[in-house]
């Protein structure tokens, strides 16, 4: 592989009317008459930043759903320390690194277009992931199975049942390629219309849920109906089936900081533990052997011990949050250094195209750190009671709504072919309870982006994939707050309507 590809500044909008990205660059110079001051990458990030599925991740759940404490984070402030640590790693390896990394590569895209990349693609990593985190994920997974399966199995469709497995095993990280190329329409069918090095580096798993081996990752990164997307990407910058972009690996890492250390501060915040509690579990991991969870403890005391006098006066809790955020600074820069001496390591085993790396974090020196941080994650914040009880009622939302949304949505298309050819038989008309005065309701307060992709008669996909698609599309789209408000409100029509006909 060669970064040259890798980088790859062009678009898909822009393929058939410009050769290379040199060209493109070209033309953008004199649009622009050179008042257009950022690279092509850089405009990626600001187009994921002002993008409405970023913001809709303001009221979508890290760990703790629906927290009235504005400091504990929503998937909002998780992904824009990604992006944080991603840009300053980007800033390390093309100002550091250049020539180690780089080799000859154009000076000014390695200083703008690399931090540029990272930042964006750590921006974007949770656009498509559901409501109530990845609970949220495995509700509708649970919902698909019991429900698409006896529909398949009673259709035309079984031949093809593999592609559903998109939703059996469905995936936010799918989600996301599907929302950022199709799903956030501005003007035409390109979605945000990204470049090609951010839709490569954005493919968390290069491989897909219906016929791709599950040998280094279980999890997918696309799904079928973005099938030629995702070869058209790949062609573009010299990727491949099973082959991550090397700054996927980066992201990925980033991701894994993020969370490790900054669930543990937020789990603390919330009085679910203490910062003590943190240091005894860091102290006692592994009997105390590893070299740089030892480094982080004693760093994290020394510059604790600076502030004696001032933390006579504190009180518990104050002492919890001081303490904890000395700690997420020294922890957070040493494990941001182990991926960087990780990366320099193994950056050109990763662009042979052979690269048997499943994570990068795993290859660092801050391995033992992340467990053990992983750990305290798991057993004093994900596993408290608090935490179980509102998952819970956060699956039970997702399905709630499922099943009312597919009352609209099941035979809404086949009901609309049978109008256009005039069959208006009574039976034919109410063979769907999509055509009900409730399906029509329901099926209205679905994003008409979604719809407009859903109802796309020149897509030759499967009824039944679409109906499914459309469902999934419009779960994932929303927000914790809004999916409790429409259940809610559609649970009451709903429950009239079943009085009324009774």
């Amino acid at each position: 592989m060669e970064w040259e590809k890798l980088l790859n500044n062009s678009r898909r909008k822009n393929k058939n009317k410009i050769a290379t990205s040199n060209e493109l660059q070209e033309i953008i110079n004199k649009t622009y008459n050179k008042t257009e001051w950022r690279q092509e990458i850089e405009r990626d990030f600001d187009r994921i930043l002002f993008a409405t599925p970023t913001r809709r991740l303001a009221d979508k759940t890290q760990v703790y759903s629906l927290d009235r404490n504005d400091s504990v984070r929503t998937r909002l402030t998780h992904s824009h320390e990604v992006a944080n640590f991603a840009r300053g790693i980007g800033m390390r390896l093309a100002f550091d690194h250049k020539q180690e990394i780089f080799g000859a590569l154009d000076e000014l895209v390695a200083k703008r277009d690399v931090p540029a990349l990272l930042a964006a693609i750590g921006l974007a990593h949770d656009l498509g992931n559901p409501p109530f985190g990845h609970q949220g994920e495995a509700a509708m997974r649970d919902w698909f199975r019991l429900h698409l399966e006896p529909l398949i199995a009673q259709s035309a469709e079984a031949p093809a049942q593999p592609i559903y497995n998109d939703f059996y095993e469905f995936d936010g990280n799918s989600q996301t390629i599907r929302l950022v190329t199709k799903l956030q329409i501005l003007n035409d069918r390109f979605g945000l219309n990204l470049t090609y090095a951010t839709l490569a580096a954005l493919i968390k798993y290069p491989r897909n849920s219906y016929s791709s081996p599950k040998n280094k990752w279980k999890k997918h990164g696309y799904f079928y109906s973005e099938y030629k997307i995702i070869q058209d990407v790949w062609n573009e910058t010299g990727l491949r089936e099973g082959v991550r972009h090397p700054f996927t690996y980066i992201m990925e890492a980033c991701d894994d900081i993020a969370y490790s250390i900054l669930d543990a501060e937020d789990t603390v915040k919330k009085t679910l533990a203490s910062y003590q509690d943190l240091i005894n579990h860091l102290r006692c991991w592994e009997k105390g052997n590893d070299e740089v969870i030892n480094q982080v403890i004693k760093e994290t005391e020394e510059k604790n011990s600076e502030y004696e006098a001032l933390r006579q006066a504190l009180s518990p809790a104050e002492l919890n949050d001081m303490s904890m955020q000395m700690f997420r600074v020294k922890c957070s820069a040493a494990m941001i250094n182990c991926v960087v001496e990780a990366f320099c390591h193994h950056s050109q085993n990763m662009l042979t195209g052979e690269c048997d790396i499943k994570d990068l974090l795993s290859k660092s020196r801050a391995r033992t750190l992340g467990n053990a941080l992983k750990n305290f994650d798991k057993t004093r914040g994900y596993r408290h009671k608090s935490v179980l009880e509102l998952e819970l009622k956060g699956a039970n939302y997702i399905q709630g709504l499922m099943d009312m949304l597919w009352i609209g949505i099941h035979g809404h298309k086949t009901q609309r072919e049978r109008e256009k050819e005039q069959q208006t038989c009574q039976e034919k008309r109410d063979e769907y309870r999509s055509n009900s005065p409730f399906g029509r309701y329901v099926y209205s307060q679905i994003s008409e982006n979604y719809r407009r992709i859903f109802e796309d008669e020149d897509d030759e996909l499967p009824v039944l994939y679409k109906e499914a698609q459309l469902l999934s599309d419009a779960i994932s789209g929303m927000t914790d707050g809004y999916l409790i408000t429409l259940h809610d409100e559609l649970k009451s029509l709903y429950e009239y309507e079943s009085r009324q006909q009774k």
